[in-house]
């Protein structure tokens, strides 16, 4: 389990702590509106009202001690821009910001954020790769050079464990999770001797490259 702070619960940092909740990581989500807090508070490990623009606030939860923190206040670009130097400066490990613009992207790049996500581009990005392929549900750049993939499981691949496939050593990726079927069972970090099925779907990450050629075996 990782943890993970988020601070500003608008719309994009509420679906985020809410979906890494639901993926059973520890989460902590911080806004200063206590309306925010409250609408959120049943769905996360913790929910406090705070100024994440206040250092004090931020040594308070601990925000160094959290493998990820997400800066996701995009809409006001000096809060964002403050909160993100914050966190580094207390030396948080891992720093995600949200960018409004381009040039808003360059300044947290600049300040050193991580990793910085203009969710509207990415947005795009992900529907291009679901039109174009159809063997892929769902696509996240981790990265220029590495990607988050969720497809339908190759054929060739159905009915042999990953073992047998040896997709480390062969394909050279990663397979992070199977969910089985439609709204089936998902099993996180499979077992080498896990078998495919045919209705599978596979969440694998790897470089783009490697990626691409699991892709093109459907």
């Amino acid at each position: 389990m990782r943890s993970y702070l988020v601070i500003g619960l608008g719309r994009f940092g509420s679906a985020v702590a809410r979906e890494l909740s639901a993926l059973g990581e520890e989460v902590l989500a911080l806004d200063e509106d206590p309306d925010n807090i409250q609408r959120i508070a049943d769905d996360v490990t913790q929910a406090i009202v705070g100024d994440a623009q206040d250092e004090a606030v931020l040594r308070s939860v601990g925000a160094r001690n959290f493998d990820c923190c997400i800066v996701a206040v995009a809409s006001d670009m000096e809060a964002s821009v403050l909160i993100t130097v914050l966190l580094k400066d207390l030396g948080a490990k891992q720093v995600v910001a949200k960018a409004q613009s381009a040039v808003h992207a360059r300044v947290l790049e600049r300040i050193g954020a991580d990793r910085v996500i203009l969710p509207e581009s990415e947005m795009g990005q992900r529907l291009a790769q679901r039109l174009s392929r159809t063997n892929v549900v769902d696509f996240i750049g981790v990265s220029d050079d590495f990607s988050i993939v969720e497809i339908h499981a190759p054929r060739s691949w159905v009915g042999h464990s990953l073992g047998q496939l040896s997709v480390r050593g062969k394909y050279y990726i990663n397979v992070l999770a199977i969910r089985h079927g439609e709204g089936g069972h998902v099993d996180v970090t499979p077992a080498v001797d896990q078998v495919i099925g045919e209705n599978d779907v596979l969440i694998i990450i790897g470089t783009n490259e490697n990626v691409d050629r699991v892709v093109d075996l459907s």
